[in-house]
């Protein structure tokens, strides 16, 4: 994937360049090369934070600066970094810095500053990473859904699980896959489901949804190295991909039960892909 780091290089400068214009996901993930859902995905792998926290962060260090070295009213400050009143710019600067706007007027004032992101690939030895490309037919699951947002889904959809989980033996499903998928901005759709038949009733509260055939890249992990692996499927094994590109608007976690033999649950992370 030649130029695969460039481009996202390249958008992160686009958003520094607008950190004080409205910015759009669908066409920062344009600069890219790569679709709003799959950008989120790979900068919070390679970045450890995602893309509305770094703009946050990044707006909050201009404002303080901003404040601390010129005669400007917070009001200005806060409409030109995007807040719609003195009020709510008050609270996310105060999060951020500890300390009110107006205390980062005075000189000494105590300030926190995060620096615009360079992504800059080394290499320090390899690291295995185990997969297999296999082509799939398209199937169909069955679970319960929910909306997340990419700033707060790495702690809320735990909580689901968990919720979906504690109904024991009453819960609808047994919770063989967790599919992201339907991104929109940072909005993006989650299900906890199975596989459904056409000859299976459909639970209450639950909805199914067609996954089309495609290839597919399926790496083995554990639960306590899912994150992990994840982390480096997007920023290890993705930028030197050759012979295919990402495909489709979703990806899953498999959960299966233990082998005979063995006490632990077999865990897969599945990409789907397409041939260039």
């Amino acid at each position: 994937m030649k130029g695969w780091i460039e481009g996202f290089q390249e958008s992160i400068d686009f958003m520094e360049k607008n950190l004080t214009e409205e910015l759009d996901i669908e066409e920062i993930a344009a600069i890219a090369a790569l679709s709003p859902f799959y950008y989120q995905r790979i900068f919070g792998a390679l970045c450890g934070m995602t893309v509305g926290e770094y703009i946050r962060s990044r707006r909050m260090t201009l404002a303080a600066q901003e404040l601390n070295r010129n005669d400007v009213k917070v009001i200005d400050v806060a409409l030109k970094y995007g807040y719609d009143s003195p009020d709510s710019f008050a609270k996310a600067f105060q999060k951020f810095h500890g300390i009110t706007p107006s205390m980062a007027r005075e000189s000494g004032a105590p300030l926190r500053s995060f620096a615009p992101l360079h992504i800059k690939i080394t290499m320090e030895g390899g690291t295995m990473l185990d997969y297999r490309i296999v082509e799939k037919d398209q199937f169909t699951i069955v679970g319960v859904k929910r909306p997340f947002n990419s700033d707060t889904s790495y702690q809320e959809i735990p909580k689901f699980w968990d919720e979906v989980l504690a109904q024991g033996e009453k819960r609808p499903i047994m919770g063989t896959f967790g599919v992201c998928i339907d991104m929109d901005g940072k909005n993006f759709d989650y299900y906890i489901a199975d596989l459904y038949f056409p000859w299976e009733e459909i639970p209450d509260g639950c909805e199914t949804r067609v996954i089309p055939a495609s290839s597919w890249a399926q790496f083995p992990c554990t639960m306590e190295t899912l994150q992990d692996t994840n982390t480096k499927i997007w920023s290890e094994w993705l930028p030197a991909l050759q012979g295919y590109t990402l495909a489709g608007e979703y990806d899953i976690e498999v959960y299966l039960p233990p082998q005979e033999g063995s006490d632990e649950m077999s865990v897969y992370i599945w990409v789907p892909l397409m041939k260039n």
